[in-house]
């Protein structure tokens, strides 16, 4: 089994170390869908994946992406010319 004992002899999850923004995203779809307000989702993932997995303002962010009707999980294309080297 994949969990801590804390001193209070409770299971307790174990953190991911290594995830995918995609990942992450889809969390965000799954728990957004059930009802659960973005605040708890963010707390939910800082929990799990850590501080760093995504912002409080970009689980807003893709909250109302979803709630708007957004399925999509990847990265929208970028508008305007591609970025080019000068090497």
């Amino acid at each position: 089994m994949n969990a801590l004992l804390n001193t209070t002899g409770c299971n307790m999850a174990t953190p991911v170390k290594e995830w995918s923004k995609l990942e992450v995203r889809a969390v965000v779809r799954f728990l957004f869908s059930k009802g659960t307000k973005p605040s708890e989702i963010h707390k939910q993932i800082a929990e799990t994946y850590g501080e760093g997995a995504m912002s409080r303002s970009r689980v807003y962010q893709w909250c109302t992406w979803f709630e708007e009707g957004r399925t999509s999980l990847g990265d929208e294309p970028k508008s305007g010319r591609p970025k080019t080297s000068t090497n």
